[in-house]
């Protein structure tokens, strides 16, 4: 049987140096159950290291978490990837390390890259800037979360930066990707405009870097269950399966 559910699909942690440090894994557990949301992705900037301590909390707490990253690619898009085991996602983590351009990061400057554990407590600080490239195309960003099994998605595709749009100037309709993420700002004008829905399915997350933004934009996923490969099914509209960004109220 099919079920309803809610889901944020770009939610940000401490980890991340834009990221609020009010964004602990608790904060955010509690804020998921706050506002009745059922499924959330936490994709901090190209690390996967706060994952497995909310995906964790999320189980005891009855939310589904995915793990996964928003991905900075060469050409400067940022792409969200998903998995819901712990095993891709280490693997996943072992590539970023090998592939991040290595660049000392400046706590004063972009913010602190910690990682904590359910109490809060410092497991570790990344000393690498999170936020700059990979040195990994587009389609190799691709190649390797399907070769772990994940979802890949180009985000925001409609803003001025870190954008397919901005920094290839148009999407791509042969574009590597299982879905399109937008922002807030689209419009169904937009959309029909731009075509994005013939090109991929649209999914929509929060982005939010703090706690009063987790749930602002929501993806409705109507699915048999939680998990990645159900998500894939209604990604492809399988059998009743489907997937609507809220803000566009269809």
């Amino acid at each position: 049987m099919l079920q309803e559910y809610r889901a944020d699909l770009h939610v940000h942690t401490v980890l991340s140096p834009c990221g609020s440090l009010d964004m602990s894994p608790a904060r955010i557990i509690s804020e998921a159950k706050q506002k009745h949301i059922d499924i959330m992705a936490i994709t901090d900037h190209n690390s996967t290291r706060q994952c497995r301590v909310v995906m964790e909390m999320g189980r005891k707490a009855g939310i589904a978490v995915w793990g996964g990253a928003e991905l900075n690619t060469r050409e400067e898009v940022h792409c969200l990837a998903y998995f819901d085991e712990f095993e891709p996602l280490d693997e996943l983590q072992k590539w970023l390390d090998r592939w991040l351009v290595k660049i000392k990061n400046n706590p004063d400057y972009f913010g602190d890259q910690v990682w904590v554990d359910e109490e809060e407590n410092i497991l570790g600080e990344e000393p690498w800037l999170l936020i700059a490239a990979l040195d990994r195309s587009l389609d190799q960003c691709y190649e390797e979360v399907h070769r772990l099994g994940g979802v890949f998605v180009p985000a925001h595709i409609d803003r001025p930066g870190n954008s397919l749009s901005s920094q290839l100037g148009f999407v791509p309709p042969d574009i590597a990707a299982d879905a399109l993420e937008i922002s807030p700002n689209v419009t169904l004008e937009m959309i029909e405009k731009y075509g994005w829905a013939k090109i991929k399915p649209l999914i929509t997350g929060s982005d939010a870097h703090h706690p009063e933004r987790l749930g602002m934009n929501m993806t409705r996923l109507r699915m048999q269950d939680a998990g990645i490969e159900e998500f894939k099914k209604a990604l492809g509209g399988v059998d009743g399966r489907e997937v609507v960004p809220e803000i566009l109220k269809l």
